[in-house]
Formats: C-alpha cells, structure tokens, sequence
C-alpha cells in the first residue's frame, strides 16, 4: 500500500515548491504535489473563481491518482490549509482520508480581514511581504513578477473572502502546524480546527515564522512522515 501525501500551495505558489522536497524514505508518504491553474505547466489556465471551484478541480486531480488501496492524506499551507480541508470534505464521498495536516492557516469558522486584496500591486506586494515575512524570489523581477501576480492576487482575495459554509466536522484527523514565531496567525486563531474533526486533533508548533516550511523544511518532512505511518507527536 502507497500513503500517497497531496500538498496544495501557498498563495502564488506553485507545484514546484513540493517537487524539491527530497524522497521521504520507504516509510513515509509518497509526497504528490498538486498543480493549481495559472501557474507553471497550467500557466494559460483561467484561475478559480472560487474556494469551492477551486476544491472540485483538486478532487478531479487527486482520484485518478489514487489507485486501489493507497492511502491518501492531504498538506496545505496557508491558503492552501482552507483549500486542503475543502478538498477532504469532497473526498469523503469518494475515498476516505487518512489525514489533514493544515499549516500556518486560521481556523476557517472566523473570516479573515481583508489585508492586502484591494492594493494596487506594489502595495499589495509589499503588504504580503510585511504579512509572510518571506519574499517570494519572482517578485524582485519586473518580468517575472507580472507572471506571478494574478496567481498570488487570487489566491489571497478567495483566501479573504473564504467562510467556512458547511461546519460539520470532517472524519479525517486533523494536525495544526503553526511556526512558533508566526506572527500573521496565533495559536489562538488556531483553535477552531478542533471543531472541524470528529477524529483526533492536534496541534503542533515548529521553529520558525509564518513561512517555516521555506526556510527549513526538515522537521516538517519528519511530523508529515510520522503521520504517513500513524504516529502521534
């Protein structure tokens, strides 16, 4: 049986970010990294015009890849958290989901404000930057940073205009990751994820800021490999 890990990206982020992360070993998850459209090879795909749209068009992804008897758990940060527990939902009907680990993410039952959708691009791009704490390396590239930013500009107002429609609780485990110096999302605003489950929750913190993950991934890959084999922290 393959634990077969979907890692949905952050705001503007693209399937490449997962595809670096190095082979987990025999016991870990097979890590399969999901391509969200208007970026990279789905560069000339219209974007979402919605969390929901956006989630339906994963599920189509994810269950053709899914062969008899894998196991399936699904990795989101940030925006990709949100869209992550959408997709376990949808999936419940289809085939069942071992785990969802969101990552540097509120819990979806309170709105988020609206930080940075409604700037023009050099302010929302400094407000994301202010916000992350992380600099996406495309936007210091005038050329570059015009392919980047329709992607990251949607991305962040479906974020911010996304509220939780239906509350009842998945059956799939939820783990919370937060960076433990994340200074956009608290551990407070981490605590409705527990309403979300009827299975275990948990909640984890990990050296770093908001965006952990980019600056050392390793412990990361160590917790989401103990969840492959059904470890508890």
């Amino acid at each position: 049986m393959t634990h077969k890990l979907f890692c949905l990206p952050y705001a503007g982020g693209g399937a490449s970010f997962y595809r670096a992360w190095p082979d987990s070993g025999p016991r870990g998850p097979e890590v399969c990294p999901v391509q969200l459209p208007g970026r990279e090879e789905r560069f000339a795909e219209p974007l979402h015009e919605s969390i929901d749209q956006a989630a339906d068009d994963v599920v189509r992804r994810i269950t053709p890849a899914v062969g008899q008897g894998d196991a399936v758990s699904l990795f989101g940060h940030s925006f990709g958290a949100v869209l992550a527990f959408e997709v376990a939902r949808r999936l419940s009907g289809l085939l069942p989901v071992a785990h969802l680990v969101v990552s540097g993410s509120a819990d979806p039952l309170t709105p988020l404000p609206r930080e940075a959708v409604d700037l023009d691009d050099d302010q929302f791009v400094a407000r994301v930057e202010q916000l992350a704490g992380y600099t996406h390396p495309a936007l210091s590239d005038p050329e570059l940073r015009d392919l980047v930013l329709p992607a990251m500009r949607r991305d962040v107002a479906l974020h911010e205009s996304y509220v939780v429609g239906d509350r009842t609780p998945i059956a799939a485990p939820i783990t919370v990751v937060r960076g433990a110096d994340d200074h956009i999302v608290s551990a407070a605003d981490c605590a409705g994820w527990a309403q979300l489950t009827s299975a275990h929750h948990e909640y984890v913190e990990l050296p770093g800021g908001h965006m952990y993950l980019v600056d050392d991934p390793a412990r990361l890959l160590d917790l989401l490999g103990r969840v492959a084999v059904g470890s508890r922290l």
